[in-house]
């Protein structure tokens, strides 16, 4: 059988991917480790500056009129803003650490996994921040209210339209 080769770069059929790109798997892996680490880059700020804000709130004055509750969630929120930090810099670490061993199909798998973790503790963090906030300056009812829709929002943009098939063309890039 005769190789057909398509009109962009020489690409044989065989390395046009199933959105149209013309490119070897390894150029699809190298474009999507890039992505990723880009995408990481723009998060991990975010996190440090949230977990840098919470390590100095048991210093402030006031803390130590918390309740009991607002101690327990600053707590699990701190305890999840520390696992998004590790979880979105582990595939800097995974690299690093497996540098040039031609494991690239396992770094992207393996660190997608690790963001999209990371992003989940990132979002318990921020709705932690909320309840902890609300129930600080409201009482309970705004707590559960607040805490609630900052959830809500966070599902909704960051899990569930991702993943709503129905919204895009066909034609949007992938």
């Amino acid at each position: 059988m005769a190789e057909t080769t398509t009109p962009h770069r020489g690409a044989t059929e065989e390395e046009v991917g199933p959105h149209g790109r013309h490119e070897t798997e390894s150029e699809r892996l190298d474009r999507n480790l890039l992505e990723l680490l880009n995408e990481l880059r723009v998060a991990l700020p975010g996190v440090q500056v949230l977990f840098a804000f919470l390590l100095a709130v048991p210093f402030q004055q006031g803390w130590s009129d918390v309740t009991a509750f607002q101690r327990d969630v600053y707590f699990a929120t701190l305890c999840c803003a520390l696992i998004a930090t590790a979880l979105m810099i582990a595939p800097t670490a995974y690299h690093r650490l497996n540098f040039r061993a031609r494991r690239k199909r396992e770094l992207v798998m393996i660190s997608n996994r690790l963001a999209i973790a990371g992003v989940a503790f990132l979002a318990l963090a921020l709705v932690g921040t909320m309840v902890l906030i609300a129930d600080y300056l409201f009482g309970a009812v705004a707590t559960a209210v607040f805490g609630g829709l900052a959830l809500l929002l966070f599902v909704l943009l960051w899990f569930v339209l991702p993943k709503a098939k129905d919204l895009g063309s066909e034609s949007d890039a992938e």
